[in-house]
């Protein structure tokens, strides 16, 4: 059995989502194990902007998905720490995760670790296929107050 690990925000879950958990379970063949690896809210405040849902809650719903078998927070200070803790063959980045993955393998291979890094290159296209876009899609609304008295 081969380990997959695929990390992300997975802020507001989106069908792109579901398509890139679905594509980096498959780098493993027919018996893979899928972890997946989500950036704590300190990281994504970092390097994107504010979460809308916070940390524990978007845990438990990866944790939901069909095709993850574990997730866990990644850390605040190492990025590599969880990658020794699971020992995943492979590492699947998104098509539009901002990482270089030469830099990558050449930093997993400085520290010993073994595992492959393959992109997925494929991305399902779809009307609010970010969470960017469902954002800004909210901002652009305009609802009636009785609409939300319930919420």
């Amino acid at each position: 059995m081969k380990t997959v690990m695929a990390t992300g925000t997975f802020d507001i879950i989106h069908p792109g989502h579901g398509f890139f958990l679905e594509e980096a379970r498959k780098l493993g063949g027919k018996d893979t194990r899928l972890v997946v690896v989500l950036a704590r809210d300190s990281t994504v405040r970092a390097r994107k902007r504010t979460p809308i849902v916070g940390e524990k809650q978007r845990l438990e719903v990866v944790r939901m998905l069909k095709p993850v078998d574990e997730a866990y927070l990644g850390s605040e200070t190492d990025m590599f720490e969880i990658v020794h803790r699971i020992k995943p063959d492979i590492i699947a980045i998104g098509p539009d995760q901002k990482f270089d993955v030469d830099e990558l393998r050449d930093e997993l291979r400085r520290r010993g670790l073994g595992c492959e890094v393959r992109r997925i290159e494929k991305y399902r296209d779809s009307e609010l296929d970010s969470t960017c876009k469902i954002i800004k899609r909210i901002r652009s609304m305009e609802f009636d107050e009785d609409s939300l008295k319930n919420c």
